[in-house]
């Protein structure tokens, strides 16, 4: 069992989640945060009003702007920072780590130097050798209510993996484990395309048999990717990849379906981004994973047709005409490649 706190970093709608459950599971939690006035919010009235209006915060979760306060009082530390914020803060808190601390990283992003995640950032700027990510279909909203929740703790390190699994489970959140690292940190940060795929598609009134094509064409897209990229393609059958595509595709809670939909309804990209009012981490990872594709020669047709409608102002219409009319593959890569056709064709 963990001796001593828990820390989260991140003043967010998912770190305020992680953060209260770790406190109603009896650990005193720290949780730091830029902002002061947020901070003095949460400790006097029990509430992040900004990004968790309705969720009472339980007497055990502390806020705090002291960011070495933070870091040194807990063996474990969760970074729930949005990734263009993300390497600022891993640099601020590198020189006091421990390198018996545990890391775990809670973004879903891809940050453009060296195509790097999250996990990725954390090992090279610090000397922690204890570090794992968290992904899943993990709404923060429906976290806040106590629906039923489970998600994935990935790492190397099996002690780490048990110390979350310890930390935050509880009867509405269960936490599944996982050692593909990589792969689960690499579904969460893709699946943030396809949902705003999805969300167009909602705007534009395509029915469910399009909202099941796009969802399955989708994993089959991500896994593709990841195995070219050194996943392992059966993480991406669980939650951290169909579990967390599905959530995203399918709820206007998500961002990144929500500002989808809006560029659907014929909003621009700016002004979908200005009325979310919140970080849509899908929107800059469609520009890194179409260069990463190309690079490499990876065939990804959806993330091709939401890279030309979002930042080369290719008529969303048009763009579902050339996807619809290109070349007809096979269904299942593992069971049928792409370049072993049906015979006699």
């Amino acid at each position: 069992m963990l001796q001593g706190s828990v820390t989260v970093l991140g003043g967010g709608s998912f770190g305020t989640a992680i953060a209260n459950i770790a406190a109603e599971n009896g650990s005193k939690t720290y949780q730091w945060m830029r902002n002061q006035a947020q901070a003095d919010q949460i400790n006097e009235e029990r509430v992040n009003q900004r990004y968790m209006p309705d969720y009472y915060l339980h007497e055990n979760l502390i806020a705090t702007t002291n960011l070495e306060l933070a870091v040194k009082a807990s063996p474990i530390i969760f970074l729930s920072i949005p990734s263009s914020a993300y390497s600022e803060i891993v640099d601020r808190i590198a020189p006091l780590i421990t390198p018996d601390q545990m890391l775990v990283s809670t973004t879903k992003g891809i940050v453009a130097d060296g195509f790097q995640l999250m996990s990725q950032i954390v090992a090279s700027k610090t000397n922690s050798k204890r570090i794992g990510v968290i992904s899943g279909p993990n709404l923060a909203k429906e976290i806040a209510k106590r629906v039923l929740t489970a998600t994935v703790i990935a790492s190397e390190d099996a002690e780490l993996r048990q110390t979350v699994q310890e930390v935050l489970a509880n009867d509405y959140f269960r936490v599944y484990a996982n050692n593909d690292m990589f792969g689960v940190e690499l579904g969460g940060a893709l699946k943030n395309i396809y949902a705003i795929c999805s969300g167009m598609g909602t705007a534009l009134g395509m029915g469910d048999n399009t909202r099941s094509m796009l969802i399955t064409r989708s994993i089959a897209e991500m896994s593709r990717f990841a195995k070219c990229m050194g996943a392992n393609p059966l993480t991406f059958i669980g939650l951290a990849g169909v579990g967390d595509l599905i959530v995203t595709c399918i709820s206007p809670l998500s961002r990144n379906y929500r500002v989808g939909y809006a560029v659907g309804k014929g909003e621009s990209l700016e002004q979908a981004v200005a009325q979310l009012g919140e970080v849509a981490e899908g929107i800059n990872t469609v520009r890194l994973v179409k260069e990463k594709a190309d690079e490499l020669g990876i065939y990804m047709p959806l993330v091709n047709f939401l890279y030309d409608v979002l930042f080369c102002n290719v008529p969303i219409e048009s763009a579902i005409n050339s996807l619809m009319q290109a070349a007809q593959a096979s269904d299942v890569e593992y069971t049928l490649p792409r370049d072993n056709p049906p015979s006699g064709t």
